[in-house]
């Protein structure tokens, strides 16, 4: 396995490391068993949220008694230095230990600094003061905010959204992390499930020396390609980087990554799925969005009442009622010409 040190945090760890969200929609004995054998594999890095319901769970459940074998990251949403400490001993009881090796905070819509009102960072630096936590660090969407936790030296990490399909200005940012010292935890790297070819993706990344990827994990199946992505790590080929382009030319631009941000939409539609399903039904299995079903559900976008609640919370700036309208014309020409 590669290594990497983790900026200014010296965690050595194996560089693929596991992101925890998905297995919160698989039982406990599943989870278990992919997150041990995972650890068997060689990854030493997991990934989780205090957000992602019963994941810092079932994590506690299956590696609680190997502790000193992996290292654990995990984010909170609190909104207040008080919440913060109440999340943050959550969580330490969720994942059945006496410490976090970096705690997060989740996206939030500023940069949270010492002396700020809401005591945000000041109850992160008494937690690790105490000893509960060991590094602080933040997750972010928007580009303007990661750069600015980058450059304001309070932050031992970064999280942010990393795939090929990158921006040069998100290259950048992996640059300027790497001269602040900051380690770059890249979140989405196979941009929410539009890419499928983990080999490709995986030793693209490789080429970015300080940035360590979470690969999301929901099957054991997923785990054993990504564990074979890793027992055959070279550099990147010349059919891999074709692939590479082809998948640029495709989805560069204006797509959505299905990170949720815009929910919950009040017409309810499922915005994640139904502003990108073009793109997935040419990528992916695409029996489950043909159904009666989903065609119902697809009419939804009918009863947009326009609010722009997804709009306004959109990370990347996207023009989501667009999108929506866009993927619904595309799905409705799609449905009458199969």
């Amino acid at each position: 396995m590669i290594k990497t040190i983790l900026g200014r945090t010296n965690l050595e760890l194996n560089k693929d490391a596991f992101g925890a969200l998905p297995i919160q929609r698989v039982s406990k004995d599943e989870a278990v068993k992919i997150l041990q054998k995972a650890l068997d594999g060689g990854i030493n890095f997991f990934d989780t949220a205090r957000g992602y319901t019963d994941s810092e769970e079932k994590i506690g459940m299956a590696l609680s008694s190997r502790r000193d074998e992996f290292f654990i990251a995990t984010k909170t949403h609190a909104k207040t230095g008080a919440d913060l400490a109440s999340e943050l001993d959550t969580s330490l009881g969720k994942l059945k230990t006496d410490h976090i090796d970096v705690y997060q905070f989740h996206n939030p819509g500023f940069v949270p600094r010492p002396g700020d009102n809401n005591g945000l960072y000041d109850a992160a630096v008494e937690a690790k003061a105490s000893g509960k936590i060991r590094f602080i660090g933040i997750s972010n969407h928007k580009l303007s905010l990661a750069k600015e936790a980058v450059e304001s030296g309070l932050y031992d990490t970064l999280q942010f959204p990393f795939s090929y399909l990158s921006t040069p200005e998100e290259i950048e940012l992996t640059k300027l992390c790497a001269e602040k010292n900051v380690g770059f935890i890249a979140m989405k790297a196979l941009s929410g499930g539009l890419l499928s070819d983990i080999f490709a993706a995986r030793a693209w990344m490789a080429q970015h020396a300080n940035v360590v990827p979470i690969w999301g994990i929901q099957r054991e199946s997923e785990l054993d390609e990504l564990l074979l992505a890793i027992d055959q790590s070279g550099k990147l080929s010349a059919e891999q980087q074709a692939r590479i382009e082809k998948d640029r030319s495709e989805l560069g631009g204006e797509f959505c990554r299905g990170c949720g941000y815009c929910l919950p939409c009040p017409a309810e539609i499922p915005i994640t799925q139904a502003a990108r399903l073009s793109l997935m039904i040419q990528r992916s299995p695409a029996a489950r969005f043909l159904t009666p079903e989903w065609q119902e559900t697809m009419k939804k976008i009918d009863n947009c009442i326009h609010c722009n609640h997804c709009k306004d919370h959109c990370p990347y700036t996207l023009d989501t009622p667009a999108l929506l309208e866009k993927n619904y014309s595309w799905y409705r020409d799609f449905m009458a010409n199969r």
